[in-house]
């Protein structure tokens, strides 16, 4: 007799499925380099989504947000990776996927290409921009000096600013400068000190070391607080071929600690020099003018005016009497030279005057309107007009009129 068959529904189908990748040792370590391609970064999850492919399969893969934290890179569409995980299938979906819980890059360190990843993203941000740079104080009073308590740097850092610019206080804040708890103490220092207003300039630095330790001062977190900082920050970190992103956010790169502290402050000694070829030239410049005052000083005193005074005088009173002759010479030219030209013009004048016209016999008639008559045609019979002479007024009624062809 036949047995019947055993029908399975979907989810069992699945679940069976899973259990059986889950239980396979093979699959719960596996190690896989490909391409990725499909990546999503689920910012509200943390998730990483991706696929994984070579050059004839490819595979889905998840990276929960646990796992996904812990890589300092970020994945992207092209890059090849090596990956640790297991295989399993999604029940919903039933679709198998590996599941990523580490990521390597292939072929570059995952530190070098965080840090090439966090570098050009700041750089198109215009974070690493000259314009954006602020200018260090000439003479800082005070020094803010963020770093290691026990490292080298703290000691060659207060060391030399003391010696080339004693005036200056050093204000230390002691953090961590290496390790998983590094970054949010530079942070907080850097934030303490804006918002206290402490110091004129600051310097963040460490001694030199592996990529691993110089780590903190590639955070992004720490480079945008370098790039908020309102006081000027110079960069301090490692020897003088490390380079790190707080170099490049930093108003001032020093190729190491000590380097930073020569550059935060003038020389003393230098000042000093300054100071004093100052002083020898102010000094100079005084003795030489001195000597001419003086020597203007015996010109005038060696004149004949100091040594005959009453001499000096009546020869003065002598010039001053030459020069009135002169001037009263010229106002009498000048004065005799406008009357004779106001007659000239007055007889031209009077020449022109209607007044001198009716001296000769002529008169000047007006009409009713007060207005000069020039034409016979202007007047009508009967009209009353005024007939102005040399001598007087004639009040007259026109009786006729002939007019001159």
């Amino acid at each position: 007799m036949l047995q019947a068959p055993v029908v399975l529904s979907v989810t069992q189908l699945n679940t069976y499925l899973k259990s059986l990748l889950d239980g396979d040792e093979h699959l719960n370590h596996v190690f896989l380099s490909g391409e990725i391609s499909n990546f999503t970064n689920h910012y509200k999850s943390g998730h990483f989504y991706f696929s994984l492919k070579d050059e004839r399969s490819v595979i889905r893969a998840v990276m929960f947000a646990q796992n996904a934290r812990r890589i300092r890179f970020l994945p992207q569409d092209g890059m090849k990776v090596l990956v640790r995980g297991r295989v399993s299938i999604y029940e919903a979906t039933g679709q198998y996927q590996l599941y990523v819980e580490d990521m390597q890059p292939d072929g570059i360190g995952a530190l070098n290409l965080a840090f090439e990843q966090l570098k050009t993203k700041l750089e198109k941000e215009g974070l690493f921009s000259a314009e954006r740079k602020k200018a260090l104080p000439a003479f800082p009073e005070r020094i803010g000096v963020i770093t290691s308590p026990t490292g080298a740097a703290v000691h060659d850092i207060t060391t030399i600013l003391a010696r080339r610019y004693p005036l200056a206080q050093v204000i230390l804040c002691p953090v961590l400068v290496q390790g998983s708890g590094a970054a949010p103490q530079i942070i907080n220092a850097l934030e303490r000190f804006n918002r206290l207003s402490c110091a004129d300039v600051i310097i963040l630095g460490r001694g030199g070391g592996s990529l691993e330790d110089l780590w903190p001062f590639n955070e992004e977190s720490v480079a945008r607080a370098v790039a908020a900082s309102k006081i000027p920050v110079i960069s301090a970190v490692g020897h003088e071929t490390d380079f790190t992103i707080c170099d490049f956010v930093a108003d001032l790169r020093a190729p190491t600690p000590s380097a930073a502290a020569e550059l935060a402050v003038p020389d003393r000694e230098e000042l000093l020099a300054m100071v004093s070829y100052d002083v020898f030239r102010l000094s100079k410049s005084m003795h030489s003018k001195l000597d001419a005052l003086r020597q203007q000083l015996n010109d005038v005193t060696a004149a004949s005016a100091f040594r005959r005074p009453q001499e000096w005088i009546a020869l003065q009173k002598i010039k001053i009497d030459r020069m009135m002759t002169r001037l009263s010479a010229a106002v009498e030219r000048k004065v005799g030279t406008a009357k004779e030209e106001l007659a000239s013009a007055g007889g031209r004048l009077n020449a022109l005057s209607p007044l001198a016209t009716l001296s000769r016999g002529y008169s000047i008639v007006y009409n009713r309107d007060k207005a000069p008559v020039s034409s016979v045609q202007k007047i009508k019979i009967g009209e009353s007009v005024t007939v102005r002479m040399k001598d007087g007024k004639l009040n007259c009624t026109v009786n006729g009129r002939e007019e001159t062809v």
